[in-house]
């Protein structure tokens, strides 16, 4: 229970300051193309922070590295109020990041390691759940800005110190180690040979989660939309993931992963081809967001099963370490990609970036084949 609040009180804080900060800047002028530059900051602290992170979950377990983490984007969160600067919002987005991903990276490995092979889909579908429930709530902390800039701020960092005073009560695990001698390059190797189709949604939810949260509010208040319009819309994208995510779950352990997983992104495709057609009407955009975040919003924890499913556990972290490189590269891109998008190409163009990416991954499924391996190799069949 305690891991799944600190998934919530994360999904909070990434759900919030990314719209929040958006908004802000573009308040003050600055560019759709700036204003994403800046925005995919943060995905470059998590990015880089993929190839460090490893180690000292391994050495000094998940409970100190949640910890730290936690530390991280707390004292960073609090101190954008206190200056206008991009350069330093720049830096303070790439502290937030590195925190952030060590904090959800020693989470999501411990609870796949510790789930049974016959209900992973639906614990992880749980950690999903816990992230989404944040995630959907964060960005209703924008509605506290007539209250001071500081105030969302300030509160999301009151959370996070209630959560850090729970996680400092648990004990504290490992990850099962690799075999002696096992080149890093070689476990990373053998993840991609068995496991490519099962890490690309994490590049694919980076880029959702940050085009959603980055450059929507940009899409939304050029289409005449008003900013607690935006965060309900956000808002829908993530109660729609909250309701499938369980069930979605269930029936990728009953099923498989990859029929689930192909037909998520073929109906999610759809959703965000046709938001262009919906134009301004919010009854529409609600429906075509609570549909597209339904059935993409469970992609990267059916992405870890999947994951879990096929590769034995000694290289389960570094299999964790791809998708959440993964999901940074889709995380910087995506800002980047919406805010020239937007600037250069046409109003709508994130849209049908995100329609056809989902579409492309739908049909791949079709040519992944997972290999049975051997008994001894310490491989599961799955999907």
């Amino acid at each position: 229970m305690t891991l799944l609040l600190v998934v919530v009180v994360a999904g909070m804080s990434q759900g919030l300051l990314l719209p929040l900060l958006s908004i802000m800047l573009e308040d003050a002028g600055i560019s759709a193309d700036r204003n994403g530059m800046n925005s995919a900051a943060m995905y470059i602290g998590i990015f880089c922070t993929m190839f460090f992170v490893e180690k000292p979950v391994v050495r000094f377990g998940y409970k100190k590295v949640i910890v730290a983490g936690i530390a991280l984007v707390t004292c960073a969160s609090v101190l954008f109020p206190l200056t206008q600067s991009l350069a330093v919002w720049f830096v303070l987005r790439l502290l937030v990041g590195v925190g952030d991903s060590s904090l959800h990276y020693a989470t999501q490995l411990w609870i796949v390691s510790a789930s049974p092979a016959d209900r992973r889909g639906k614990y992880i579908s749980l950690y999903g759940m816990a992230y989404g429930i944040g995630f959907s709530v964060g960005p209703l902390g924008i509605n506290l800005l007539p209250f001071g800039q500081a105030v969302p701020f300030v509160v999301s960092g009151l959370f996070f110190v209630l959560v850090l005073l729970l996680v400092l009560r648990l004990g504290n695990e490992t990850p099962q180690r690799a075999a002696d001698g096992e080149a890093a390059g070689n476990r990373f190797f053998r993840t991609y040979r068995a496991a490519w189709f099962v890490l690309i949604p994490g590049i694919l939810y980076g880029l959702m989660e940050a085009s959603m949260n980055s450059s929507f509010p940009l899409y939304g208040l050029r289409i005449g939309l008003d900013q607690h319009w935006i965060s309900l819309l956000l808002l829908a994208f993530g109660v729609g993931s909250l309701i499938l995510q369980l069930p979605l779950g269930i029936w990728s352990d009953r099923i498989g992963r990859k029929p689930v997983l192909i037909a998520c992104g073929a109906v999610g495709s759809a959703a965000f081809l046709l938001v262009p057609a919906a134009g301004d009407s919010i009854v529409l955009l609600f429906v075509l967001f609570a549909i597209a975040g339904g059935v993409v919003g469970s992609f990267y924890s059916l992405g870890l099963a999947y994951a879990a499913d096929i590769l034995p556990r000694a290289i389960l972290p570094a299999a964790n370490v791809i998708a959440s490189i993964h999901f940074s590269i889709g995380s910087i891109l995506g800002p980047t990609l919406g805010g020239y998008g937007i600037r250069y190409l046409s109003v709508h163009s994130i849209f049908l970036f995100l329609g056809a990416a989902f579409l492309a991954f739908a049909l791949l499924g079709f040519a992944f084949r997972p290999r049975k391996p051997a008994e001894d190799s310490g491989f599961a069949t799955g999907g």
